[in-house]
């Protein structure tokens, strides 16, 4: 994949760019949802391989929580919203008002975990609107899989999905947290975009990197 080579950091702005735009409607939304101002932050856009990819969810067997869905449309891939097991119970203590709330109860909260999947919906829908605008391209989210499990069983799973697989994720760190929160109460998650082999070239096209002659 020699066009990485052509990618400089002015392309990577660019990616954070649309994430932050990304950010910004899915912290309104999640104002809405929440009923008190979010706000969401992305403070780095990088290019990893699956391993580093593995190493930023703490290893193959720490514990996460993940949403995992396909793309479909003009450059189809799959996603991952990734949480460490403590960021997540966060979310959730903010959402439903619980700060007593942890995953290591027997039996998780329906409400819990409907938070989670629709934290999920909204930002896969948040970025993917924002990159389809950037690119023009159409690009439209399937029905999210929550799943807390081990970060290597959550990625596996995601990748046997795909018939083929590439070699790199385009990750979109993002901070998540109240208005006037300190840094320590922030909710901080990593979100994986995958690319199908074929659409790693179509997007980096659409903003501008050639693709392998």
């Amino acid at each position: 994949m020699s066009f990485l080579n052509e990618i400089s950091d002015m392309h990577l702005d660019i990616l954070k760019e649309i994430g932050n735009i990304g950010a910004g409607h899915a912290a309104t939304s999640l104002s809405t949802l929440l009923r008190k101002k979010v706000d969401m932050k992305v403070p780095s856009v990088r290019i990893v391989s699956f391993d580093e990819m593995m190493d930023m969810a703490g290893g193959s067997e720490n514990v996460v929580a993940s949403v995992f869905l396909r793309i479909e449309g003009d450059a189809p891939g799959s996603m991952f919203f990734m949480l460490p097991l403590e960021q997540a119970e966060k979310f959730v203590q903010l959402l439903i008002g619980e700060i007593a709330f942890s995953f290591t109860e027997e039996m998780y909260d329906e409400l819990a975990l409907s938070a989670l999947q629709e934290l999920g919906n909204i930002l896969s829908g948040s970025y993917l609107s924002s990159l389809s605008d950037f690119t023009s391209l159409t690009l439209f989210p399937t029905v999210p899989a929550l799943s807390i499990d081990m970060a290597g069983a959550v990625i596996s799973f995601g990748l046997l999905q795909l018939s083929q697989v590439g070699d790199y994720a385009i990750v979109i760190d993002t901070i998540l947290n109240e208005e006037d929160a300190t840094l320590p109460d922030s909710v901080k998650g990593h979100f994986f975009l995958l690319p199908d082999p074929d659409s790693f070239n179509i997007i980096f096209q659409a903003l501008g990197v050639p693709a392998d002659e």
